[in-house]
């Protein structure tokens, strides 16, 4: 799907400087659409009145402007634009202030470039569409906060309110939270009725950090007296000290007044069914408890207290809870007693099955007013044999699951492979590119094998112009999809980085610097090791670099020899990915036509025979002697027949790929 242009507005009084940006946006067609120049802050401010744009690239010193405030008026013309500011200072302390106030980045005119420029209008729109995003979630959460039903609050511990929420106001009977905030100063005197309530709540907070359903009256603005529930918590700094309290307000006045109501009335049914061994509970129309036996009591290892104004949420899971009440409903909306057995969990205590009879309760005037439930515990006879009915439908449920998702991960890897066979070179380049295959100065060949369905090894062969060939070859350590995916981001990097293709050390140093500065941002390094050479197809001079690799072997089949090749230094130089700023090193060795230089991956020697002897690099070496006058193709297939057949298992540990490059020399046409 193709990226969506930017409408980008360049604010600049510098016309050639102008100019030059706007050559710089035109080669970036691919992310830059529309380009509109202002040539003051005034200009500039009509056009964001008039259209929108996405990115804002403004000059810090304008000559109508005033440096870090035109930040915050462009800012408020256009909250939804990404913006990016270019000074001719190469001040890291102006970058900072400019990011403070809003910007996304801070570019310094003399280090600009195309590249430099794309990446950063890239960056400053991603890092803004997140800010945006996470501005419109904190809008949302303060709609959500603010019609919230339960009150809520932050107190100091000496009693003046921080913070309180739409619903508190209108519980303690305030137009609004600041109405609220600035009548109550004193919370133990002026909120609590009952003195001393204040100090029970500190003391508690003092002891425990935290207080649930902590219930008190208290005024309200009017004068009225209702009954509240709080829940709290203390907040406190790195340092333990104590900063706020925090927690929430319910008003609980009509379930207080409703147990006082039933009170009275019950203390003759209490002692009728205290006695009894089965469990007896009554709820009113909206399922609270009103009443439980002692026995009851037992079963959820509560008092009467902790249980009476409390529903089956409060003490069951929540889908038990639920069937609970949907049976409670049925009694209560169609008036006709239910029996059922149901499943049972108390509190701390394994589930049970439970023979239950579910009542209506009616009033004077033979109104339903509630109902009565009792049951009694039927587990003997259930419990296996329910045990065995789950247990049966969990095995079919998750074979069922792991086969499904089976077949999805074999798809998927098998698509990961086609793609990635995709990114290895289709077909050789021709130097010089008018001559025929037979003709051409190099010729190429390879072999490729993942041990999995997808693999970290990856090259390239290309032509850097009519006279010169570039090779590259990688192995991201490990193998399969994580992987998989870093060699892809390899190759994106090597495409991007062409520029600098003809110096391999200065492109192995490029590419390294790009990838630390991703995989930094994993937190998780990944060892790439990298060869990379250029090769004149006039001359056979081969300048190379090497990032920790295994070093290629360069078969000389005129002399007769076969070695490996060295760094200039003769000292090895780290893998990608490690150390951020590593220059590498360009060394140059001159090929006779004939010679052939074979690159390849440590998966081709790093195998253990069944006595546990590992195959060597100069196992290697001394194989390819063996086979210097062969075809690269034959010698390829019986290097890898070879290894095979000294492995333990017949098969290789790690992935493998091999590549060869063969100077013919350029042929009279």
């Amino acid at each position: 799907m193709p990226q969506e242009q930017l409408k980008i507005l360049l604010v600049e009084d510098d016309e050639v400087f102008a100019r030059e940006l706007g050559d710089m946006l035109s080669s970036a067609s691919e992310i830059v659409g529309q380009v509109t120049a202002a040539p003051s802050l005034a200009a500039a401010l009509a056009h964001l009145a008039r259209a929108s744009f996405d990115v804002v690239i403004l000059e810090f010193f304008l000559k109508d402007g005033a440096g870090l405030p035109n930040i915050a008026l462009l800012k408020a013309a256009a909250p939804r634009a990404s913006l990016i500011v270019v000074g001719a200072q190469d001040d890291e302390v102006i970058a900072v202030e400019a990011v403070h106030a809003g910007a996304q980045d801070y570019l310094f005119r003399g280090e600009l470039t195309p590249r430099w420029l794309q990446r950063s209008i890239r960056y400053a729109v991603e890092r803004h569409q997140a800010d945006l995003a996470l501005q419109d979630a904190k809008e949302q959460y303060r709609s959500i906060f603010d019609h919230l039903v339960e009150g809520i609050f932050q107190t100091t511990p000496e009693g003046h309110y921080l913070m309180a929420n739409a619903a508190l106001a209108r519980i303690y009977g305030y137009d609004s939270p600041q109405e609220l905030m600035q009548s109550i100063t004193d919370i133990a005197g002026r909120l609590y009725a009952q003195p001393g309530r204040r100090e029970e709540f500190k003391r508690i907070m003092d002891e425990h950090d935290t207080i649930t359903d902590f219930e008190s009256q208290i005024y309200r603005k009017d004068g009225s007296v209702i009954w509240i529930s709080e829940n709290c918590r203390a907040i406190r700094d790195a340092e333990g000290r104590l900063r706020y309290y925090e927690g929430t307000v319910e008003d609980i006045t009509q379930r207080r007044e409703a147990e006082a109501r039933l009170r009275d009335s019950e203390a003759l049914y209490h002692s009728l069914v205290e006695t009894l061994p089965q469990n007896i509970f009554r709820k009113d129309l909206q399922e609270r408890f009103t009443f439980a036996n002692q026995q009851f009591c037992k079963t959820l290892g509560r008092e009467l207290k902790d249980i009476v104004g409390r529903t089956d949420f409060d003490f069951f899971p929540e889908e038990m809870a639920a069937k609970y009440q949907r049976d409670d409903r049925r009694v209560l909306e169609t008036g006709r007693p239910l029996e059922a057995v149901e499943e049972h969990q108390p509190p701390g205590g394994g589930k049970i099955y439970v023979q239950v009879v579910k009542t209506p309760l009616r009033g004077a005037y033979g109104q339903i007013i509630g109902l009565q439930g009792i049951f009694w515990d039927i587990t003997a006879q259930k419990l296996a044999e329910e045990q065995i009915r789950k247990t049966n439908a969990e095995l079919a449920r998750s074979r069922e699951q792991l086969r499904v998702k089976n077949l999805q991960m074999e798809d998927d890897l098998k698509m990961a492979r086609e793609i990635q066979l995709t990114m290895l070179p289709q077909s050789y380049p021709t130097l010089p590119r008018d001559a025929k295959p037979e003709e051409a100065a190099f010729h190429f060949t390879h072999r490729y094998h993942p041990t999995g369905t997808v693999g970290g090894d990856f090259f390239s062969v290309s032509a850097l112009s009519d006279t010169e060939v570039a090779v590259f070859i990688c192995d991201v350590a490990g193998h399969g999809v994580r992987s998989a995916l870093v060699t892809a981001m390899i190759r994106a990097l090597v495409e991007e980085l062409k520029p600098s293709a003809h110096d391999p050390g200065e492109f192995l140093t490029k590419l390294n610097s790009d990838l630390c500065a991703i995989l930094k941002h994993t937190g998780t390094p990944m060892l790439t090791t990298a060869f990379y050479l250029v090769a004149r197809a006039d001359t056979g001079v081969m300048r190379y670099a090497n990032a920790g690799h295994p070093k290629p072997v360069l078969v000389q089949r005129s002399a007769g020899k076969v070695r490996l090749l060295d760094n200039v230094s003769k000292r090895s130089q780290p893998a990608l990915g490690l150390f951020e700023a590593i220059p590498f090193q360009t060394s140059e060795v001159t090929l006779a036509v004939g010679d052939l230089v074979m690159l390849y991956t440590d998966g081709l020697y790093e195998v253990h025979a069944p006595d546990q002897e590992l195959y060597t690099q100069e196992m290697l070496v001394t194989s390819v002697q063996k086979r210097a006058q062969m075809p690269a193709a034959l010698m390829f297939d019986e290097l890898l027949q070879e290894v095979r057949d000294f492995a333990e298992d017949h098969e290789f540990l790690d992935d493998v790929c091999l590549v060869g490059m063969e100077w013919a020399g350029l042929k009279a046409r």
